[in-house]
């Protein structure tokens, strides 16, 4: 069997006899429409004209190769032309066309209907990727996004896909949108993920695209799933690229872009959100795996029972990938003949905390912030415990207490401020589970507390007035004065000493320009 060669011009792994009607006929970078009456050129005139002096170089080589294959051909077509009793005898036959795609390396091919009807069937795959739509409109949920009418399935249907970010939490279908662009568009579509793949892959996919863009005049597509695990610095690799339009980009993240993408990069591309299931959507999802698992263990596909969808939907927190997994674990605990009843679905559940990612934790402590403003209790302490089952550190809800004891209580309540960091204190002695009534003390006494912002707003407003004016220097006599050069400049000269007066002592404290100001006027008694 001939070995495999890789072709300059694709980079692709091919056999090295077929390596002739692989540049005539399927390289996507030396395709030539097989109506046109213009000759071909030959490979050494292809690479001469349409790739770099080094790529020139390396491709010697495979124009001697390219030459012994041409020559086999040649043979290929003399057999076919001698009657079978002159044709000398062969070894080995010539694989068949199927035989030849199959073992292409490095082909991308998106699976039709009877590909994705055997992968339904494939039990080795996770019922999640076995369940995966393939068209808009198998896709549930997301309406505003992909529904009719909407900006991005006209993207999509129309083939006019631009750079992009999918912005959303796991298990809503950013990987399936990427998937379904990739069947959809005839642009060339590398899919890659920032968890298992660093820059040099990306740039490779960037060169490569650079090179079917000059000899095919084909646009690539590059899905890059967890984009935000690329730092910023890392992320620039795009950006001179997507400004060429060498590359099309598609970014999946579950992280706010706003904070963890480059501002030059977001600036080029489209964000697109994707919410939260609704409970109708996980519900018809929890149906659909469930029927797969039924003609799994040879059952009639009937789905579930009534109530069983929506509890599941109800727990899963929007995420399908939750409520596919929850289906496939009960499912599979089940005996033969028993059926799916909610305790088993409680038992495979498990659930013993609140999952949310980065994004929702800002909220949760915003909440619980503005409760205790707000002098909410009940609210403040619901919050206070779905930050702690998600997961929370409690030192961190405590520094935050610290801080909602200062801005929102202030002078109301001194006492407020000494509780709160007692509370710090008392979590980094015991730690959870203990600290957990700790905390609940502190956000139920400064939910009830009395409010003032006075010192908070004052504050503002004097570091606003510092950022308006010029730095005024500190008057003489309030200046330090450690050594006899600085007292003969007159430093600390007029200072009078407070505790040597028993009158109250009139003295400025202000630069002369800064004088008029009053920080606390406008925010007394608030």
């Amino acid at each position: 069997m001939s070995s495999l060669i890789t072709c300059p011009i694709c980079s692709k792994r091919v056999p090295e006899w077929f390596v002739n009607d692989h540049l005539d006929h399927e390289c996507q970078g030396a395709i030539e429409d097989s109506s046109s009456s213009k000759p071909k050129r030959p490979l050494a005139r292809q690479i001469s004209i349409l790739t770099s002096p080094q790529q020139r170089r390396e491709s010697q080589p495979l124009l001697a190769k390219r030459a012994r294959a041409e020559s086999v051909s040649d043979d290929v077509e003399m057999r076919a032309e001698t009657p079978p009793e002159q044709r000398p005898p062969t070894a080995v036959s010539s694989p068949s066309p199927e035989l030849l795609v199959a073992k292409q390396a490095q082909v991308d091919i998106a699976p039709n209907d009877a590909q994705a009807e055997r992968r339904m069937r494939d039990t080795r795959l996770p019922l999640a990727e076995r369940l995966r739509p393939l068209t808009l409109d198998a896709f549930v949920g997301q309406q505003e996004l992909v529904g009719p009418g909407s900006v991005l399935r006209s993207l999509i249907e129309s083939d006019r896909i631009s750079s992009m970010i999918f912005w959303g939490g796991p298990g809503l279908g950013k990987t399936t949108l990427a998937r379904i662009i990739a069947r959809k568009t005839k642009a060339a579509f590398k899919e890659m993920s920032a968890v298992t793949q660093n820059t040099a892959d990306v740039k490779k996919a960037i060169d490569e695209a650079g090179n079917l863009s000059r000899l095919a005049n084909k646009r690539t597509i590059v899905f890059l799933d967890e984009i935000h695990r690329f730092n910023k610095a890392q992320q620039d690799i795009f950006l001179p690229y997507l400004e060429r339009g060498q590359v099309v980009l598609i970014g999946a993240t579950t992280e706010n872009p706003s904070f963890k993408l480059n501002g030059a990069l977001l600036s080029r591309c489209r964000v697109f959100r994707l919410e939260a299931l609704s409970e109708d959507d996980i519900a018809l999802i929890a149906e659909n795996a469930a029927k797969v698992k039924q003609v799994d263990c040879g059952q009639a596909p009937t789905g579930l029972e009534a109530g069983l969808s929506r509890f599941i939907a109800g727990v899963s927190n929007g995420d399908a990938r939750v409520a596919i997994n929850v289906v496939d674990l009960a499912m599979n605990s089940l005996a033969v003949g028993e059926t799916l009843e909610l305790e088993c679905i409680k038992r495979a559940l498990q659930r013993t905390h609140v999952v949310y990612g980065a994004e929702e934790h800002y909220d949760l402590i915003s909440a619980l912030h503005k409760s205790v403003r707000g002098s909410d209790e009940n609210a403040a302490l619901y919050w206070l415990a779905r930050m702690l089952q998600g997961g929370d550190d409690p030192l961190y809800i405590a520094r935050r207490m610290v801080r909602m004891a200062s801005e929102d209580i202030g002078l109301a309540d001194s006492h407020a401020l000494p509780l709160a960091v007692s509370t710090l204190h008392a979590c980094q002695a015991i730690g959870l589970p203990e600290c957990d009534t700790v905390l609940a003390h502190c956000a139920t006494y400064l939910a009830r507390a009395p409010k003032s912002v006075e010192s908070y707003k004052a504050f503002k407003a004097a570091k606003a007035a510092v950022r308006a004016d010029p730095p005024w220097p500190v008057p003489l006599h309030l200046r330090n004065a450690p050594t006899r050069l600085m007292k003969e400049l007159g430093y600390g000269e007029g200072y009078l000493y407070n505790p040597d007066y028993d009158e109250p002592v009139k003295q400025e404290y202000l630069p002369e320009a800064a004088r008029h100001y009053n920080f606390f006027e406008k925010h007394k008694n608030t």
